[in-house]
C-alpha cells in the first residue's frame, strides 16, 4: 500500500512538474514594422528556454494602446513610438519601467519606379497614388507626413495619399500595385518577402521626430516570470543582432 501511494504521489508531481512547464504562452503586442524580428526573437528564445511559448501579435501602435487601455489582456508591448508606453505606465497600466529598444528608420520605397531622387519623386506625376500609415494611430505614418512637410510637398503628395492602418499594410500597397510607392519603415525592406524587391530611398532622419521604439512589461504580466525572463532576454547579443539585422538603430549608437 505504501509503494502504491509513493508511485502515485510521484506521477502526480510528474504532471505537476509537465503542466507547469507547459506554461501559457506570452501574449506580444508589436508595432507592426517589428513582427519578423520579433518572430526571429521569439524562435530563439523558445529555443534557449524549453516550454517556453511567444505569441506574437503585429499590428499599429496607436491601436493596441487603445486596445491595452480597454482591458485587452497582452504581456507585453512594443510600440514604434514609445510614448505609448509611457502613457501606459502614466495610467497605471505597466508593470515595470518603459525601455527603448531601438530606433526606426524611414524609407521611400517602389516596386516599379525609381526612387533615387527622394522624396521630391513623388510630385512627379508617374506617382500617381502614395501610400503611408495612418497619421492619426500609426507612428510612421505621422514621421511620413512629418518629412513631407519637411520637404514642402505636402501640397503636391497630399491628394495622392493613401493610408494604410499599420506601415505593413502601407507597404503591402505599395507591393500589390495598389500604390506606386510607400513610405515604409526601413526594417521591411529588410524582410525576406521585400528584400531585394523594388528599390529604396532611405530618408533623413532629421526631417521627422526620432522614431524612438519602445517596450514595456505590462500590468497583465505584472505576476508572470517569464515576462521579465522575456524581457532581460532583449539585451542579450543575440537578440541585438536580430535588430541590427532588420535595420534598426541600437540605443547608444551613433546616429
Amino acid at each position: 500500500m505504501i509503494k502504491f501511494l509513493c508511485t502515485l504521489l510521484g506521477s502526480a508531481m510528474l504532471c505537476a512538474y509537465a503542466i507547469a512547464a507547459q506554461a501559457a504562452p506570452l501574449t506580444v503586442a508589436v508595432a507592426a514594422d517589428l513582427k519578423s524580428a520579433m518572430i526571429d526573437i521569439a524562435q530563439a528564445y523558445e529555443h534557449d528556454y524549453p516550454g517556453s511559448k511567444i505569441e506574437v501579435i503585429a499590428g499599429s501602435s496607436g491601436k493596441f494602446y487603445q486596445q491595452i487601455v480597454n482591458g485587452a489582456p497582452f504581456d507585453l508591448y512594443f510600440s514604434a513610438d514609445i510614448d505609448y508606453p509611457r502613457k501606459l505606465r502614466q495610467q497605471g497600466l505597466a508593470a515595470g519601467e518603459v525601455k527603448t529598444y531601438a530606433f526606426g528608420r524611414l524609407v521611400l520605397w517602389s516596386r516599379t519606379l525609381p526612387v533615387a531622387g527622394g522624396l521630391s519623386v513623388l510630385a512627379d506625376d508617374k506617382f500617381r497614388k502614395v501610400a503611408i500609415a495612418n497619421p492619426a494611430h500609426a507612428p510612421y505614418g505621422m514621421r511620413a507626413r512629418d518629412s513631407l512637410i519637411h520637404y514642402g510637398l505636402m501640397d503636391k503628395v497630399g491628394p495622392k495619399l493613401v493610408l494604410g492602418e499599420s506601415v505593413a499594410q502601407a507597404a503591402q500597397f505599395a507591393a500589390t500595385g495598389a500604390a506606386d510607392a510607400a513610405i515604409i519603415a526601413y526594417s521591411l525592406v529588410q524582410t525576406p518577402g521585400m528584400q531585394g524587391q523594388g528599390s529604396y530611398f532611405l530618408i533623413d532622419e532629421h526631417s521627422h521626430a526620432p522614431l524612438e521604439q519602445g517596450y514595456v512589461v505590462l500590468k497583465h504580466a505584472a505576476n508572470n516570470p517569464d515576462a521579465a525572463r522575456f524581457s532581460s532576454y532583449l539585451t542579450t547579443g543575440a537578440v541585438q543582432a536580430i535588430f541590427r539585422k532588420y535595420g534598426f538603430q541600437l540605443p547608444g549608437a551613433a546616429r
